[in-house]
């Protein structure tokens, strides 16, 4: 990979790719995989809720970074709804961790704590007006979230919001995330100006993940018109299998919960239920030996036809990428 990528020594990486924080999926062993490939691993705080668990995982991870030629991050969702939020930033100060990706709020107190010890921060983002809030607080760059993604995905195609980040924001770099799986996939974003790619779903189909077979399966089996969006299980749009769960749940939140989550005395208390009862209900989908089908994934899954190592997996997205880029060479009018 050419160094010229300011992405790669910006996050000390050596390929300009993230394995996506996933909430109930991102592991300890995905993570130093990810490190040993060279890449930027990431994981949701919120995967290690019991006490000491999350001081104890940055410690492990810590320790085995510096024989690894990639990096690591956490991923923070900073909503005033999770909380666990400022105990669990705390921790990160603490021990140092290198990158935070913010999601679901402002990043202002996330960017002042890196500040103290040069870590970096890059902010989930499905428009320019939440991008211009992020870039008012300072910071380091952004996760352009579009139509596709896994979990909570944007409203815009990818195609439009880079570039449009690119324009409104030209000195800061831009990482695209949403329904790419393929070398071929993260060459087409960074003509557009992307810097890197944000990978999930294809992780989740790995042989690290402890997910159940189940959950593997469905991706594997799942086509584009089988992901669908709904605002039940967190109160954000996000989006999932359309399992017979996922249908019996539904897809919009009634007039009731909208009122509640809008309503200044309610919002903050009610989002949070709303948020564990959707933690809860994943939680009895994903892990090994639960038989509930409420599964995140993005429309990559159309592309997704089997499982493989996390090296693997990156080592096909490399090779895919120079193959792409010599293809794209002999291309003419």
């Amino acid at each position: 990979m050419n160094k010229s990528n300011s992405i790669l020594p910006l996050l000390n990486i050596e390929f300009p790719l993230i394995m996506a924080p996933m909430f109930l999926v991102s592991n300890v062993e995905m993570i130093k995989a990810g490190m040993d490939s060279g890449i930027m691993a990431t994981f949701p705080t919120l995967n290690f809720r019991r006490e000491g668990e999350l001081a104890a995982v940055l410690d492990q991870i810590n320790s085995y970074k510096s024989g690894s030629r990639g990096s690591y991050g956490v991923n923070l969702i900073v909503q005033q709804s999770n909380p666990l939020y400022k105990k669990h930033l705390d921790i990160c100060v603490e021990k140092k961790v290198p990158f935070y990706i913010t999601s679901l709020g402002n990043p202002k107190e996330v960017i002042a704590a890196a500040r103290t010890y040069g870590a970096k921060v890059f902010c989930d983002v499905t428009n320019v007006a939440h991008a211009q809030k992020c870039f008012d607080n300072g910071c380091d760059g952004f996760i352009a979230v579009g139509q596709g993604a896994g979990g909570h995905a944007g409203p815009h195609p990818l195609h439009i919001l880079v570039p449009a980040l690119r324009k409104k924001f030209p000195g800061l770099p831009v990482i695209a995330a949403g329904g790419i799986v393929s070398g071929e996939g993260l060459l087409s974003v960074r003509v557009l100006g992307a810097e890197a790619v944000s990978v999930g779903t294809r992780f989740i189909v790995s042989k690290e993940c402890k997910v159940n077979k189940e959950y593997k399966d469905a991706i594997i089996k799942s086509g584009m018109d089988d992901i669908v969006m709904t605002t039940k299980l967190s109160g954000t749009p996000c989006t999932i299998i359309d399992t017979p769960e996922a249908k019996k749940m539904g897809y919009e939140q009634s007039w009731f919960e909208r009122f509640m989550s809008n309503n200044p005395r309610t919002k903050k208390w009610f989002k949070m239920f709303v948020q564990v009862r959707g933690m809860k209900k994943l939680e009895e989908s994903v892990l090994p030996n639960n038989y509930k089908r409420l599964w995140c994934a993005g429309k990559s899954s159309e592309l997704i036809t089997g499982e493989l190592s996390c090296k693997e997996i990156i080592d096909n997205l490399k090779a895919e990428y120079m193959t792409a880029l010599a293809e794209v060479k002999k291309l003419e009018l």
